[in-house]
């Protein structure tokens, strides 16, 4: 469809208009115009004081399709993306059957054709997701897995995981490392610490992902491979690939919305709403991570949408399942972080493309419209009502936030 955004402040790095204030004209799918006062016989919207940036991009998004659809399904689960401003999802393979093999991959791609959010399956490292045996990865990547990752089922087989990096450069596919040493981690549920003592819960402590940072860290090194680490969550951890970077290892990372602006001291309730993986870390973690966004050692933001049905979430803390949904709240939390909207769009939208080596989005004339409109002024309320999850396990269902995404355009296609 046709439309012309009146007034907006244009955020992108890669256009020439980054930080002006203009009218934009869209023609079935194409920015076919970008000036200070375009008048055309087409739908307005008006955007004055509200800013511009091509679409956000979320690298791990879980899905239940295939085979945990009561979760959600591609149609709810792009709704929501859309609601949020993601113009693409990367979804990881946590389905039954994982996406371990080229028919999943295809299937996915196959149900998601014409959609305004464009889905990206990420296939498995291992076939089953088992950590035993690497899966069918090349095929997979031919039939247009961008990446390889068993979730959030860490790699615990180094062997393996030398192997998944070496395979995987042959063909220029990128590795996500999910840190976790569930050695050292065990079966404890929270973040080790005061907040842990305090619940009289066993704790897992930051070790258990430094432990897997380091590791996966010497063997990109030894092997001279690309890999991602997916939602690092402590500040050792973020000091680590600090100095990976300086040494010139092709390492890059992402961090969950929520453990920006949220610390273990959530817990204190024994609310499951709060129950992640990983696990809600200290204040000391939360600035390090935010200062590691700010110089640029963290790549991305990532929604880590994990949803689940209310029996999963609903029960006793030692047993509901882990996860927040957060495709609708991430931009939001992402500015009650107190990051600038420059930055932000730079961690949504810019290098999350970059990482997974997907098109990036330029708004300039004669380019494909790919876009988000938002106001980092408005208030809003999240609800049951506006929720567009099949699942509800979110904390801030109920509460008010700052920073809304107002219309998502992409594929011809209009939410708002």
């Amino acid at each position: 469809m046709n439309l012309l955004i009146k007034s907006a402040t244009i955020l992108d790095p890669g256009s020439s208009f980054h930080q002006q204030v203009a009218d934009i004209l869209i023609e079935n799918g194409v920015i076919t115009r970008i000036a200070d006062d375009i008048d055309a016989d087409t739908e307005l919207f008006d955007a004055e004081g509200k800013y511009v940036s091509p679409g956000f991009f979320d690298l791990n998004c879980n899905i239940g399709e295939l085979g945990m659809e009561t979760k959600e399904d591609l149609r709810s689960g792009t709704i929501a993306a859309a609601a949020g401003g993601f113009t693409g999802i990367a979804l990881m393979p946590n389905s039954q059957p994982p996406v371990h093999s080229k028919s999943e991959v295809e299937y996915l791609l196959n149900r998601s054709k014409r959609n305004l959010v464009d889905v990206y399956p990420l296939g498995t490292i291992s076939q089953k997701r088992e950590g035993k045996d690497l899966a069918e990865m090349y095929d997979m990547y031919q039939s247009g897995a961008k990446a390889f990752t068993d979730g959030n089922r860490p790699v615990q087989d180094a062997g393996l995981m030398e192997r998944a990096l070496l395979y995987a450069q042959g063909f220029d596919a990128l590795v996500f490392s999910y840190p976790e040493d569930t050695a050292i981690a065990g079966k404890a549920k929270v973040n080790e610490g005061e907040i842990s003592t305090l619940l009289g819960m066993k704790g897992i402590p930051s070790l258990a992902e430094e432990l897997m940072v380091a590791r996966d860290l010497y063997l990109a090194e030894y092997t001279v491979s690309r890999i991602h680490f997916t939602t690092i969550s402590t500040a050792r951890s973020v000091e680590l690939i600090r100095e990976a970077k300086r040494k010139g290892i092709e390492v890059t990372c992402d961090v969950a919305a929520h453990h920006l602006v949220l610390t273990d001291e959530a817990l204190l309730g024994f609310d499951s709403l709060y129950k992640v993986k990983p696990p809600l870390r200290t204040a000391d973690d939360v600035a390090a991570l935010i200062t590691g966004l700010k110089d640029g050692t963290i790549d991305a933001i990532v929604s880590q949408h994990t949803p689940h049905e209310i029996e999963f979430k609903d029960v006793e803390f030692e047993v509901a399942e882990y996860g927040i949904i957060g495709l609708q709240t991430a931009f939001s939390l992402a500015l009650k972080a107190g990051l600038p909207v420059e930055l932000i769009v730079e961690k949504l939208a810019v290098n999350p493309r970059e990482i997974l080596s997907v098109e990036l989005s330029v708004i300039a004339e004669d380019e494909k419209a790919n876009i988000v409109v938002f106001d980092t002024d408005t208030e809003w309320e999240y609800t049951a009502a506006n929720n567009k999850s099949k699942s509800a396990n979110s904390p801030y269902i109920g509460q008010r936030l700052k920073g809304k995404v107002l219309l998502t355009y992409n594929n011809h296609q209009i939410f708002k």
